[in-house]
């Protein structure tokens, strides 16, 4: 026999609420009014609404709205964004970026802290100081949650990050010293899958329910969406395509080190290789920066006779062998290039890597430039830690 459960009083005023407060984080203030229009419910339940999220600090009256009408003005309501705060930080083995926002995710303020050689005992306590001094800039006294982006594995049963390669010992001790601030929760995801959420919710892939990121910086990764759901794997490791095997290196990846795999086809230093044996000038130090100013600089050398047009073309060929191979297997129909070869790229690399895809595979797979920008680690930190907020506020499932 199947049992029919029907929604009590308690439960019916939960989902109104969390679906007015969501209204009011998407859109901004609103009247009375144009959240019943949009809500679809009566006068009575959404004047009860609000009476009570007042009362929790969840929304406020911000101003009035004048209407073509007799009366007084309607008023605005909107959510209190000083409610809650979080933060967000982008770990790279030469230091962090990290930001402070407000419930909407607005940024307060934000800071970045070099770290030289591979850091030291303290380095993890500077950059918690450096969070807590940046959250007093703001007149943050205490975070909500805290999403820290990050490279290595992060195991989906303990949430715990291992290196896939020689890691500085600070990235681990980084989140032990953030779980002991007190009252706050922290997030702890790959960086290049929180990448992926920022395409996901604000850049090119919005509304794309499957694709893959294809992240090419210093090193090479993926995060993978499908049906909507970012894919982690048994340990973590999915998207860790920097040791693929592919043709065209020197030899094989190994579980110690990924340079005879993909990474070694498309990291940072084999850009900056590739663009000097093309004739086209690279930073000595061969990193994602250097990698970066030398796409740019092929884009500005596409003419009949320059070398910017063969270093392209030799370059999408590197990247579809790697993406071909991921495609095969996942069929996702949208590949993003992202990153900081990807974004410099544009639609221009992206263009020359899809033509190449169709060439190696009968699966149809669009490629689209990233437009998270730079900080799509960050705004995917940010997009998760918001997240984590509201379901503790809103009550969301």
């Amino acid at each position: 026999m199947t049992t029919v459960r029907t929604a009590t009083p308690s439960t019916a005023r939960a989902i109104n609420d969390r679906l007015a407060l969501n209204l009011l984080l998407d859109q901004g203030p609103l009247t009375a009014t144009e959240l019943r229009d949009l809500t679809g419910l009566s006068r009575p339940t959404v004047a009860d609404l609000l009476e009570r999220l007042q009362r929790t600090g969840l929304v406020a009256v911000v101003g009035e709205r004048g209407e073509q009408r007799r009366g007084p003005n309607a008023r605005l309501y909107a959510l209190v964004a000083s409610r809650a705060h979080l933060a967000a930080i982008d770990v790279r083995a030469g230091g962090v970026s990290l930001v402070v926002a407000d419930l909407t995710g607005h940024t307060l303020a934000s800071a970045e802290l070099a770290v030289e050689g591979r850091g030291d005992a303290g380095t993890a306590e500077r950059i918690v100081r450096t969070l807590r001094e940046t959250a007093g800039r703001a007149g943050v006294d205490r975070l909500h949650t805290v999403a820290v982006g990050a490279p290595g594995l992060v195991a989906p049963a303990t949430g715990r990050l291992y290196s896939t390669g020689a890691l500085p010992s600070w990235h681990a001790e980084l989140l032990t010293a953030l779980e002991a601030l007190p009252g706050t929760e922290v997030i702890l995801e790959n960086e290049v899958n929180l990448a992926g959420r920022a395409e996901y919710r604000i850049g090119v892939a919005r509304g794309q329910q499957t694709f893959v990121l294809v992240w090419l910086g210093h090193s090479v990764g993926a995060a993978v969406i499908l049906d909507g759901r970012l894919r982690r794997g048994a340990s973590g490791g999915t998207g860790e395509i920097c040791f693929l095997p592919v043709p065209g290196t020197a030899g094989l990846p190994s579980a110690a080190g990924c340079e005879g795999g993909f990474h070694g086809l498309v990291g940072s230093a084999a850009v900056c290789g590739l663009a000097r044996a093309h004739g086209l000038p690279a930073g000595p130090a061969d990193d994602a920066a250097a990698a970066e100013a030398a796409v740019r600089t092929a884009l500005g050398a596409c003419g009949e006779g320059e070398p910017g047009g063969p270093f392209l073309d030799e370059l999408a060929e590197r990247i579809a062998v790697g993406a071909s191979a991921v495609c095969v297997v996942l069929d996702p129909g949208c590949v993003v290039l992202g990153g900081e070869v990807g974004r410099a790229g544009g639609a221009e690399l992206a263009g020359r890597v899809e033509r190449r895809l169709a060439g190696l595979s009968p699966l149809r797979t669009e490629v689209r430039a990233g437009t998270a920008g730079g900080g799509a680690v960050l705004a995917g930190a940010v997009l998760t830690a918001g997240d984590a907020v509201r379901r503790d506020l809103f009550g969301e499932p």
